[in-house]
């Protein structure tokens, strides 16, 4: 083992691994997730981790469509946004031409 190489138990390994696919279905990027991860378990750093991720298939895989799902759900969010801003839009202009129709006319 070389002098600067420091090893990890197995769990701690999955863990990291679990937190990084779990923080990227969240919505941050795969790099800032092993950042997070890394500071928050006390690993070196993200390196490691990424390795840990990259040498594991399917968490490697998991990592990647939880990447992909993030990507879907911030796309909703911001569609979601844009239907109730025209949604506000459409209320508001249906209250006006109510209010007009109502109004007495000369």
């Amino acid at each position: 083992m070389a002098s600067g190489t420091k090893r990890y138990p197995a769990d701690l390994k999955r863990d990291a691994v679990d937190m990084v696919a779990q923080l990227v279905a969240d919505g941050s990027t795969e790099w800032a997730a092993m950042n997070k991860t890394a500071g928050l378990l006390g690993i070196g750093s993200a390196e490691t981790v990424r390795k840990w991720v990259r040498n594991v298939p399917e968490a490697a895989a998991a990592v990647s469509e939880a990447a992909v799902d993030g990507d879907e759900v911030r796309r909703l969010r911001k569609e979601n946004a844009e239907l109730k801003r025209a949604n506000g839009i459409l209320k508001a202009a249906a209250s006006f031409f109510a209010a007009e129709i109502d109004r007495p006319h000369r």
